[in-house]
């Protein structure tokens, strides 16, 4: 029984002591924890400045070829033989298609036998008129006779340069036998086959030419976006773009970038009354044909400089369930605040901003996962994958080992 009470006694004071160790850490505890909530998170910032800006309009567009040939049966005739590939890349006078040209040549040799029987006859009218002129000077010929005369040579002359227009006309059908294609270009299908009667009532279609480089890309824009924009470059708030800025880009269908940049060349002078858009014209180099006619692609126009715009990127801008656009600051005490804003264009992945922000404010561009809206937090400078790969590489070239690619 007293051994009993020994070990009882003993597990009531081990456990006491226990207590006792608990409570001296409990404190330790608890300021950690009350030093972990004061301690603010840390956020990036980017100080909105302003700054120059393009007037940049990305408008619908579809790709179209610069000149478009249809390739025609001239003469009528049974087609012998299909010299190209179906879309290869042919040369102006190439020859397409041949159509039999035996009833063409028979033609010709007709035309050349009646010249080579009106030759004669012209020369020997000629030679006739030539004496009776020298006679109607000794009287020895009437006047009727020498008139006379002059008129059967000058319809032996006729005659000669009609048998003539007539072997030049069968040359040229004779020609036309070999189908050309009239300029350089993508050819497309073949739409007749040989041993098929082309030319009977009409020039049969053949096939289809289309030049791909340069291509043009036709786009509309509304005829208001284009008062707007005379309006605000009137009033100064927008710069007139230079002549440089007038290049277009194109965004393809996949969201890249095509890597040539083209001119504009036209502003059409009609507005669509169906629609009320004017139709724009750019041009664009495709040496690798990868623009092809009736593409779906999408124009980014430099169309003036805002001069003082702001801009923030395009992760720093938030929509609200309402689907309004906000943005979140740093007030001068370090507490955030959600601030709505009127978005702009997106120009390089920044939004240009047109109101709810001015000059100097602090917005959060990352760490929004650290806050709670009113939270007091530490800002620091935001720093672009730019600068970061910068950094990078000046710190790689300082140790002497090769720079590293940085991605975010």
């Amino acid at each position: 029984m007293t051994t009993r009470v020994r070990a009882i006694s003993g597990w009531i004071a081990l456990a006491g002591a226990l207590t006792l160790l608990a409570g001296c850490d409990e404190p330790s505890a608890v300021a950690e924890t009350a030093e972990t909530k004061e301690a603010p998170a840390e956020v990036s910032v980017l100080t909105v400045q302003p700054g120059p800006r393009p007037y940049i309009r990305e408008l619908p567009g579809r790709i179209a070829p610069t000149r478009i040939a249809e390739i025609r049966a001239r003469v009528a005739g049974i087609v012998m033989e299909r010299t190209f590939t179906q879309g290869a890349d042919v040369k102006a006078g190439d020859i397409l298609y041949r159509i039999d040209p035996k009833p063409f040549a028979v033609e010709l040799d007709v035309a050349e036998a009646a010249l080579a029987k009106a030759v004669p006859e012209f020369e020997n009218a000629t030679q006739q008129a030539q004496r009776m002129s020298r006679l109607i000077g000794t009287q020895a010929v009437s006047q009727a006779e020498y008139e006379r005369a002059i008129t059967v040579k000058r319809q032996a002359e006729a005659d000669v340069a009609a048998r003539r227009a007539d072997v030049a006309r069968a040359k040229l059908n004779l020609e036309y036998t070999n189908v050309r294609s009239p300029i350089s270009g993508r050819v497309g299908k073949a739409l007749v086959t040989e041993g098929a009667y082309v030319g009977r009532d009409e020039a049969t279609h053949l096939s289809t030419v289309q030049q791909l480089d340069p291509i043009y890309a036709d786009f509309t824009q509304s005829v208001g976006e284009l008062q707007q924009l005379r309006r605000e470059l009137a009033a100064g708030t927008v710069e007139q773009a230079s002549a440089d800025a007038a290049k277009v880009n194109l965004v393809l269908d996949d969201g890249t970038i095509y890597r040539y940049s083209g001119k504009l060349l036209f502003s059409d002078v009609t507005v669509d009354p169906s629609t009320g858009q004017v139709t724009l014209r750019g041009e664009f180099p495709n040496p690798n044909h990868e623009l092809l006619p009736g593409m779906y692609v999408r124009v980014q126009v430099v169309q003036g400089i805002d001069p003082d715009a702001l801009s923030v990127p395009q992760q720093a801008v938030r929509f609200n369930d309402t689907g309004n656009s906000e943005v979140h600051l740093v007030r001068d005490d370090n507490r955030t605040v959600v601030q709505p804003v009127r978005l702009g264009r997106l120009i390089d992945n920044n939004w240009t901003v047109e109101d709810g922000l001015k000059p100097s404010d602090r917005v959060i561009v990352e760490g929004f996962q650290k806050f709670a809206p009113g939270d007091v937090v530490r800002p620091v400078p935001w720093r672009t994958t730019t600068a970061e790969a910068a950094e990078t590489k000046d710190r790689a070239r300082e140790a002497g080992a090769p720079p590293q690619s940085v991605t975010r």
